[in-house]
């Protein structure tokens, strides 16, 4: 099993291709819609560096999978689904975020709730077959109700419920996170053997090192600065409240929610032929709240 990361700077994510050169089957994880806020503008670039290193391989791309509704950047899935027929893959708890989102964004009935924007939404223990692979979802809620870790053979892809075990664990103050359900989602990671192989989501870099993605169970379990295998779920829940007291929410939360809720899709085009982000003024901490 060939693991390939694609590392985007811009928004500190980490894309992840897994391949199979026998079949040339390969797996699309977490892909980046790159987004200029300043001047509202999508592009393709993040995209179409993955493509390249697959198109150059000639693999097929039956599944593009994402971890959940990120709330950093916007998510590729269409890109994967119109050049390759991919399909579009999430956690079953997708619902719970887009009715918070529906309310919050005041959305018309046309936008559903009921995760059909995805093809496929994986609940705790299913298994995707995708040609060699075998994927089995692991809920990881806590970060979002919606997260997912995925395991994949010897490896498993944890989004932003584990970081490089020097950057601990992911945030837990947006609409429907919980500390105290990612503690209970780590400790699901956990019982994994530890020699199993942990690809995360983001790296941020702490102190200006240089990128890392890829660590192990065992050594998250000894070295994760939040989250070691001998912390209690009261310290951890304790920890989270002290980090998160009076953080900001990431600059494209609003963006990046909205679109990602729908699979990527940017939302309809209105009697200008124009499509709108919206950004509730003065609601979103009020809601969360």
């Amino acid at each position: 099993m060939i693991v390939q990361h694609f590392f985007d700077p811009r928004t500190y994510t980490l894309t992840y291709v897994v391949a199979d050169e026998a079949t040339k089957i390969a797996l699309v994880i977490d892909p980046v819609l790159d987004y200029d806020p300043k001047a509202g503008k999508t592009f393709t670039e993040s995209a179409e560096a993955v493509a390249a290193w697959i198109d150059a391989r000639g693999y097929q791309v039956p599944y593009v999978l994402d971890t959940h509704v990120h709330a950093d950047h916007l998510t590729a899935i269409p890109f994967f689904k119109q050049r390759y027929g991919a399909k579009s893959v999430i956690g079953e708890d997708v619902t719970t975020v887009q009715d918070v989102f529906k309310g919050l964004l005041n959305l018309g009935d046309e936008f559903k709730t009921d995760g059909s924007q995805f093809d496929v939404r994986m609940g705790p223990d299913d298994v995707l077959k995708a040609g060699p692979f075998e994927v089995r979802a692991i809920p990881t809620g806590g970060h979002t109700p919606a997260s997912v870790s995925y395991l994949i053979g010897d490896a498993v892809f944890v989004g932003d419920s584990l970081f490089q075990p020097d950057a601990g664990t992911a945030r837990c103050d947006f609409p429907g996170g919980s500390a105290a359900e990612l503690y209970d989602s780590v400790m699901r990671i956990y019982a994994l053997p530890d020699a199993t192989r942990v690809f995360t989501l983001h790296d941020y870099q702490p102190g200006g090192r240089k990128l890392e993605f890829e660590s192990t169970v065992g050594r998250q379990k000894r070295e994760n600065v939040h989250l070691k295998a001998t912390t209690t779920k009261e310290e951890f829940v304790a920890l989270r409240a002290e980090l998160e007291r009076g953080k900001e929410a990431p600059t494209l939360l609003l963006p990046s929610v909205q679109v990602n809720m729908r699979a990527g899709e940017l939302p309809p085009p209105e009697s200008n032929g124009v499509r709108y982000l919206k950004i509730p003024l003065n609601a979103f901490h009020t809601a969360h709240e």
